[in-house]
């Protein structure tokens, strides 16, 4: 079983479809084994997007994910990291493929609902940022 991280992004939670992403991960055999609604300071969200801290879209980032609450969750099942990549579609939602989330429910490329890790290692540091090993279930 692999781990990865969630995150339906403040415009997902604004436009009230969390119970949609959900029931997409549901269906496709991903158990939550933990999720917690927060709001993103600053500090917090340049930590977590760190990595991009010299590209262009850092600042506008950080500004976006902390505009409003978020829902982090911690998925678990066969192949976690790439089913999940697969179920949110393309960065940018104009080249999504259909019936994912980005491609149903984004607006821009940066308003695209969700985020998601890339990989394992990616995955291992994104959960430890949000939950400590007290709120997974095992």
């Amino acid at each position: 079983m692999e781990r990865t991280l969630s995150i339906i992004k403040p415009d997902g939670v604004a436009r009230g479809i969390i119970g949609e992403v959900i029931k997409r991960l549901e269906i496709n055999n991903l158990k939550i084994v933990a999720m917690k609604m927060l709001k993103m300071d600053t500090a917090l969200a340049q930590g977590f997007y760190a990595v991009h801290k010299e590209r262009p879209f850092f600042d506008s980032l950080t500004d976006f994910m902390t505009s409003g609450p978020v829902v982090v969750m911690v998925l678990e099942g066969e192949n976690a990291i790439t089913k999940y990549r697969e179920i949110m579609g393309a960065t940018d939602y104009r080249e999504a493929a259909e019936g994912t989330i980005r491609k149903d429910f984004a607006t821009d490329i940066e308003k695209n609902v969700v985020h998601g890790s890339d990989s394992p290692e990616t995955a291992a540091f994104e959960i430890s940022y949000f939950f400590n090993r007290f709120e997974l279930i095992v």
